[in-house]
């Protein structure tokens, strides 16, 4: 009992070992990272912060003190008439709707897609993930009058399923793509195993694939909802009523026709942004453990 006493008072605690380990891996370059790191992120933030500034301020006080001064207090006339004026909640819902059928759609056309090609290996596989890159590379102004022109004829224009159709065809060829590569490298043993314990292909696609797979899911649910709701000219050219707008769209629309100030554009860019970074601090956790734990488990 004093033999050991002794020998756990003689060595180094766990966390003290681990702590003279870390500090002697931080050297110089560690620290000019961090210091590059923190210049870059001041960067980036200060267009947001400016818009901050921007949106608490009055006309007035924007004429005489210029974009860059931080407000004399705190005013929320632009938000308020943004919002009165484009009847953001609606907006808002619209946007949501949209973003949200277009991520869980294009996720579980991606995964049926991908189990295809991936672990099904169907034959012309390649071909078809050829296809997918290259629909990938077309820009949005090459597809802008074939789907206006086939929405018209089906009589789908100014609604939005029309749109949640189009960007979900568009988002899951590019999550057939990235899965299929993930499915590919699947664990052949567990699909054996789980056949020969008499699953069928549905039951080793959703009891199997999926819950291995689930980390890359959450990441393109996460990139898939964002990346639509900021999409500007497919929803400007497809949605015309007021009714239907997203927020992208009527922001545009607004500062079109030359209706709002430098105040109220502020207002309105930082209620657009506003979503879309809560919705990122939610699932932070979630798209961090998605790309650091990669596609297999």
């Amino acid at each position: 009992m004093t033999a050991t006493l002794t020998r756990k008072a003689g060595a180094p605690p766990r966390d003290r070992r681990g702590a003279a380990r870390r500090a002697r891996r931080r050297g110089p370059s560690a620290y000019a990272v961090l210091v590059a790191l923190v210049a870059l992120a001041g960067v980036m933030l200060l267009p947001f912060v400016v818009v901050v500034f921007n949106a608490l301020k009055t006309p007035q006080e924007y004429s005489s003190n210029g974009p860059l001064s931080p407000p004399d207090g705190f005013h929320l006339d632009g938000v308020r008439q943004f919002w009165e004026r484009v009847d953001f909640g609606h907006v808002l819902l619209n946007s949501a709707i949209v973003s949200g059928s277009v991520a869980v759609l294009a996720v579980l056309l991606s995964v049926l897609n991908a189990y295809a090609l991936g672990i099904g290996r169907i034959k012309g596989r390649m071909w078809v993930l050829a296809l997918l890159l290259l629909a990938n590379t077309l820009p949005q102004e090459a597809l802008v009058y074939p789907l206006y022109y086939m929405a018209k004829q089906v009589g789908l224009y100014d609604t939005r399923i029309s749109v949640i159709i189009v960007f979900t065809v568009i988002q899951s060829a590019f999550g057939t793509y990235l899965l299929s590569s993930v499915m590919a490298a699947f664990p052949r043993p567990l699909l054996e195993a789980a056949r020969i314990d008499g699953a069928g292909r549905w039951q080793v696609l959703w009891r199997v694939v999926v819950p291995v797979v689930r980390p890359t899911l959450s990441v393109l649910l996460v990139f898939f909802f964002v990346w639509t709701w900021n999409e500007f000219l497919i929803p400007m050219v497809f949605l015309i009523s007021n009714e239907n707008q997203t927020v992208s769209v009527a922001l545009g629309v607004l500062q079109g026709q030359r209706l709002m100030d430098a105040t109220m554009s502020s207002a309105a860019s930082l209620l657009g942004l506003l979503p879309t970074v809560a919705f990122f601090l939610i699932f932070q956790r979630t798209l961090a453990r998605g790309l650091t734990a990669g596609a297999i488990k």
